[in-house]
């Protein structure tokens, strides 16, 4: 199993990469380099958590062979003794995931100075050049450049001014390692920083979202509340949209088809939706000469401005569009879960038929009486259960977080478990424990990035409505928040020498970051006291002084102690009893539509296969057919039914006012009042003078 775990490992973290990328990104409709690059950040960020562990256990072996090989021998005399017994040879096995030496200090060099080239240089230059409204590859990268001058000069600027004054200092004798790692410090500094803003956050949220889950109401009130402020924000989409297409209408009303740059104003209607793109056609059937109206016309400037204003007022609208009729399943289903808890039947009904195709497997093992006992009882039960244990980890965590530096006695739960494991080197329980324990850190942190929403900018929204700008943001946010996240869990199990403060061998990670002892302050300091900010954070998540303040400054939030929370509860909760009759009414029409093609599709197929019989035929047929037709659904027994599909969908014979005869039975023959040939029978002239 020589390395074996290493390559198993990163395939699969690849393929989760790119399964949770599929889910926010659109492989078809965005740049292939945008998803690359994303993906390969994605999947940096994802491997070093994973990894880690099998860092961890390789570090114990050898710590293990070091102190084997360097240990003395077993001495006669009776009056020496050792306080640390050298472990037994038998103690000291391989474990299964072993890498050889030299491979992992290559693997986390090339990793971690990938994902810091990724977050600094690569993916915010392609963030300028994926928002540029630039018709060119040329024009979108002087547009990407310009916008990076500013962020590329601020860095180049502080440090040169760092290695002058290094250089003028006669004092300081850097060397080059020391200056890469002076500039490791500062890039996990500004890591650590954000990380325990997005841990605080997380290690509270988590837990409590999980128990609010299994509060009956709780998911539909919050579901209303979506529903009424994604309604207001659907709404300004559709403005915004139909305000930015009548600036395109005039723009390309304004550009003849021989301008110079008509090419421009047609990358910009391909962009817009196809309803508009119907309505704006080419103007084509104008010859005016535009040079004689030079300054009526907008510059190049000006239409890769409107460019960028269609891409994103198209991608906002779209997204806006399928987050509501997402959030219109997701309101209709939770609102069945509450009328199924109260069923004698213990059979969840749906109100509405899924939109989706079901899967037979699926649809054989998941039953409606399975559905009924997941949702109405087991549920709320499982979501519980979770949420107890996720707190107990929080609690874990938070203490871990303010005890790390403590080495003698050992107060870090996480290092006291890894320290039992290491005594008996049981290493699928050290990696085990290593792996729940990164886990829960990054699911912390990661899930805060996926929550977050700053205004219209970064957002990160699912099926496949993220744009190019959120998702490369992403990426620059998870590069560098993962080598401090890593650096931190290391500190917790105390396995960084420099926490721990030991001479024993370090893990490779730890190992290409470099002496900390460089920047004393920052390894003696901020390293080790400013995690302790997290105890605050969660005491003020758990408080949602967060919330409330964004509450204060007119950003609603859900908050079930304030009024205009209750406002917008109401107000949502009639926009999904809204679209709740537009959709039965819309299933209804579909049904009698349905129900009269079967009934009556067969007899119009008939009648329009009689149409096409040639005319000599019909002639010569004419009175078979039509004493046929009329002996055989001109009856008594066919009712009211039958009368009303002759009517209306049969050729129905002309009526012959002058006939002498009735020569036809009646439509009713009880009633006395109608013949088939025109004649009441009240008005026949066989009976008109009986009474005389």
């Amino acid at each position: 199993m020589s390395g074996a775990a290493l390559g198993i490992e990163i395939v699969v973290v690849f393929f989760l990469a790119l399964i949770i990328l599929h889910r926010y990104g659109d492989f078809k409709k965005q740049h292939k380099l945008v998803i690359v690059a994303t993906l390969l950040a994605w999947h940096l960020c994802f491997l070093i958590v994973f990894i880690l562990p099998l860092d961890v256990t390789t570090t114990i072996y050898n710590r293990c062979k070091v102190n084997l090989n360097s240990s003395p021998p077993e001495s006669t005399t009776s009056n020496v003794s050792y306080t640390t017994p050298a472990p037994r040879k038998h103690e000291c096995f391989k474990p299964w995931s072993y890498i050889p030496d030299g491979i992992m200090p290559i693997f986390w060099r090339v990793v971690y100075w990938t994902s810091q080239f990724l977050t600094w240089i690569l993916l915010p230059f392609m963030q300028s050049y994926a928002r540029s409204g630039g018709f060119s590859i040329t024009g979108k990268i002087k547009t990407a450049l310009i916008e990076n001058a500013i962020y590329y000069g601020t860095y180049l600027l502080i440090f040169g001014a760092f290695l002058i004054y290094v250089a003028i200092n006669p004092k300081f004798n850097l060397q080059w390692s020391q200056l890469q790692t002076i500039g490791i410090a500062a890039a996990n500094t500004w890591g650590l920083f954000l990380l325990v803003l997005l841990l605080g956050y997380g290690l509270v949220e988590i837990p409590r979202s999980h128990w609010n889950g299994a509060k009956k109401g709780y998911l539909l009130m919050k579901t209303y509340f979506k529903a009424a402020k994604l309604m207001t924000e659907k709404a300004d989409a559709e403005e915004n949209l139909e305000d930015i297409m009548e600036e395109v209408r005039k723009v390309n009303e304004s550009f003849k088809y021989n301008h110079p740059l008509r090419k421009c104003v047609d990358t910009i209607l391909k962009k817009c939706p196809v309803e508009y793109q119907e309505r704006m056609g080419r103007n084509m059937d104008d010859y005016e000469d535009f040079e004689e109206r030079p300054n009526t016309y907008p510059t190049e400037k000006n239409l890769a401005k409107l460019h960028k204003q269609v891409i994103y007022s198209v991608q906002r609208h779209r997204r806006t569009q399928v987050q509501w009729r997402i959030l219109l399943e997701q309101a209709f289903y939770l609102e069945d879960v509450a009328k199924n808890e109260t069923s004698a039947t213990h059979q969840f009904v749906h109100t509405f038929p899924s939109q989706e195709p079901e899967n037979k497997i699926a649809r054989y093992l998941y039953t409606p009486t399975v559905e009924w006992y997941w949702e109405c009882l087991l549920r709320p039960w499982f979501h519980r259960i979770l949420a107890i244990i996720l707190a107990t980890f929080s609690i874990i965590v938070v203490w871990s977080e303010c005890t790390f530096f403590s080495t003698r006695p050992v107060l870090s739960l996480f290092a006291v478990f890894i320290k039992l494991a290491e005594k008996n080197y049981n290493y699928f329980y050290i990696e085990m424990a290593c792996f729940l324990t990164i886990f829960f850190l990054s699911i912390c942190v990661y899930s805060t990035v996926f929550r977050i929403r700053v205004f219209n900018y970064y957002y990160l929204a699912s099926h496949h409505q993220t744009d190019a700008y959120s998702l490369l943001f992403s990426g620059m946010l998870f590069c560098r928040l993962t080598p401090p996240l890593c650096l931190n869990f290391l500190g917790l199990t105390h396995m960084d020498s420099t926490i721990a403060k030991s001479l024993e061998q370090p893990t490779a990670y730890t190992s290409i970051m470099g002496s900390m002892k460089v920047l004393s302050f920052i390894a003696d300091g901020f390293y080790i006291y400013y995690p302790m900010l997290v105890v605050i954070l969660c005491v003020a998540t758990y408080f949602s002084l967060g919330t409330r303040c964004l509450n204060l400054l007119g950003f609603q939030q859900f908050m079930g102690d304030n009024e205009m929370t209750s406002d917008l509860i109401d107000e949502g909760k009639e926009l999904i009893r809204r679209e709740k009759r537009k959709r039965q009414r819309q299933e209804d029409g579909e049904n009698r539509r349905r129900e009269w093609k079967e009934r009556y599709g067969n007899n119009r197929e008939d009648s329009s296969r009689n149409r096409n019989v040639p005319a000599d035929q019909k002639e010569s047929s004419f009175t078979e057919t039509n004493t046929t037709r009329l002996a055989s659904k001109y009856t008594r027994s066919n009712g009211r039914n039958e009368r009303d599909r002759v009517e209306l969908l049969q050729d129905a014979e002309p009526l012959d006012f002058n006939a002498d005869s009735v020569g036809e039975d009646p439509l009713d023959s009880d009633s006395g009042r109608y013949q088939p040939g025109g004649r009441y029978l009240s008005m026949s002239r066989s009976r008109i003078f009986d009474d005389v």
